[in-house]
């Protein structure tokens, strides 16, 4: 019989090294100077914030996806989110150890920041009627997610450029925060290919 997984332990992925073929470099989280200094390499930044996302399996998923979307950061807070963990790593598939990881003290002030450096702050909610495919995502770019059950907190909502939601046509009000980061990211992706064509 086979053992079961404990619980919060990554299941096995193909596309994922075992542990005893990882490597044991650990990958520091980088801050907000670090941050500033990425953007500034940039013509088009395109950066990830999520507000507070606590699940590991969700913020390995969704670092998977910014590596497929070519986000150049994606950043948290330093309280109240989940870090880089081996259970992000392994679901990230090895995004975790080549997405700029940023961790913040203060997610508003890292927002007045990056509004400073250019950047158009989009979040996602459910406290508007404009939808994402609505908004133009080209340039200089920061989505907000918010965490799961609460999303986007009050502050953070309050110091978004924009604000969008997905559609649903369903009986269920929302998306996963992964999938959401995917249809979000990907949304953005199209419209700047596009942009370049």
């Amino acid at each position: 019989m086979k053992p079961r997984r404990r619980e919060h332990e990554a299941r096995e992925n193909r596309h994922a090294k075992r542990p005893d073929e990882q490597s044991n470099k650990e990958v520091p989280s980088l801050d907000e100077d670090d941050l500033m200094r990425l953007i500034a390499e940039k013509k088009e930044p395109f950066i990830l914030i999520l507000d507070c996302v606590q699940d590991p399996h969700n913020l390995g998923a969704i670092l998977r996806t910014a590596d497929g979307a070519g986000v150049h950061a994606v950043v948290a807070p330093k309280d109240k989110a989940v870090g880089i963990t081996e259970t992000v790593r392994r679901i990230s598939v090895g995004a975790a150890d080549h997405v700029p990881f940023v961790q913040v003290t203060n997610l508003a002030r890292t927002m007045e920041h990056l509004k400073k450096a250019g950047l158009w702050l989009v979040g996602t909610t459910d406290h508007t009627d404009k939808l994402i495919y609505d908004l133009d995502l080209k340039g200089p770019l920061a989505l907000i997610l918010g965490a799961e059950e609460k999303g986007m907190r009050r502050l953070t909502e309050e110091n978004c450029d924009f604000l969008a939601k997905i559609p649903m046509a369903g009986k269920v009000e929302c998306l996963n925060v992964s999938v959401s980061a995917g249809v979000c990211l990907f949304e953005a992706v199209r419209q700047r290919s596009l942009a370049k064509a």
